[in-house]
């Protein structure tokens, strides 16, 4: 079957490091459904792990979003079937979306919007799950839980949905931040009540909760440590999808706590409740065809081939992207 494989971690102008191949068919397990691929998106993390192969490796055929149509079900799969339209965001360990076919855990899967496209679902599960998982598994928010939270990337892909979600299934006021003004009247759009200006976060964030706030969602959490414990209440909550490698210790004298979250958590380690990223999926797109939340994609690239996903990556990796970018069939 086609698919784009990175080589190595190499430059974008590198040929090696997005191409066209010809791979084999993959191989469904007894609790795999096999989807026909017809859109996926871009985030990040397709960007860190391209740059990160190492060659003699093999070929990496990476994304982890992506909506199709299911074409096969291994014997223990239940409550999908073949025909179904999908999405999902699948699993690191195993080859990605960025083919014809890809083989996926069918507790990862759930029946996409009706009301979407193939091209605007794939633009959601992954930072649906993300946002979804911040909100409801660490913080434990729920519709009646006010406060202020602050979105530090709020008009990322996984900023623009967790302000959509948090407008509609909690009580919190939003603050994004951002930088710029298309950017700013995007998180508007997805609902922010206040956007703060993330290039002085700490006066920004004070002008708007001079008393500080409940909680932080953070896509940029390196450097940005202490800018956080001097906005936030005591007891407070910090939520990080980068990571850091930097000292906690500002955090220490307000009680804070810090919450890691990796989407790919449940599936890495086969978690016992791995199912519940199928009922979140289901979830949210319930939520998209009430028309209670929209899909984020900004940029189509209608070229499922090397060249469009090579333009998709220089998206990602300009770090000025509003929303999400798509590649579709």
């Amino acid at each position: 079957m086609h698919a784009i494989v990175s080589d190595e971690g190499l430059p974008l102008d590198d040929p090696r490091a997005l191409h066209d191949a010809d791979v084999p068919e993959p191989e469904p397990g007894p609790l795999d459904v096999l989807v026909r691929v017809e859109a996926v998106s871009v985030n990040p993390v397709d960007v860190k792990k391209r740059r990160s192969h190492k060659a003699g490796r093999g070929p990496l055929i990476a994304g982890y979003d992506g909506a199709g149509v299911v074409i096969g079900t291994g014997s223990d799969v239940h409550g999908l079937k073949e025909g179904d339209e999908v999405w999902w965001s699948g699993d690191a360990t195993r080859p990605g979306s960025n083919a014809e076919r890809q083989a996926v855990d069918h507790r990862i899967v759930a029946r996409k919007p009706e009301s979407a496209t193939f091209a605007d679902a794939a633009s959601l599960p992954l930072t649906a799950l993300t946002a979804w998982e911040s909100l409801f598994d660490h913080l434990r928010l729920n519709r009646e839980d006010h406060g202020t939270m602050v979105i530090v990337g709020g008009a990322g892909g996984v900023g623009s949905i967790l302000t959509q979600l948090a407008k509609r299934l909690t009580a919190l006021r939003v603050i994004a931040t951002a930088s710029r003004h298309e950017s700013e009247a995007w998180a508007l759009r997805m609902g922010a009540d206040a956007v703060a200006d993330h290039r002085s976060l700490v006066s920004a964030v004070t002008d708007l909760a001079p008393d500080g706030v409940d909680y932080i969602f953070s896509s940029y959490t390196r450097g940005n440590v202490e800018a956080f414990a001097k906005v936030l209440k005591p007891f407070g909550h910090v939520v990080s999808i980068d990571g850091t490698d930097e000292s906690l210790l500002p955090l220490f004298a307000k009680s804070a706590s810090m919450h890691w979250e990796y989407m790919f958590t449940r599936s890495r380690y086969g978690t016992w409740d791995i199912a519940e990223q199928s009922r979140i999926l289901s979830a949210v797109a319930d939520l998209v065809d009430r028309g209670e939340v929209m899909p984020t994609a900004t940029h189509y690239i209608d070229d499922f081939n090397a060249d469009g996903m090579r333009e998709a990556h220089r998206l990602v990796e300009s770090q000025a992207m509003i929303g999400k970018v798509v590649v579709h069939r």
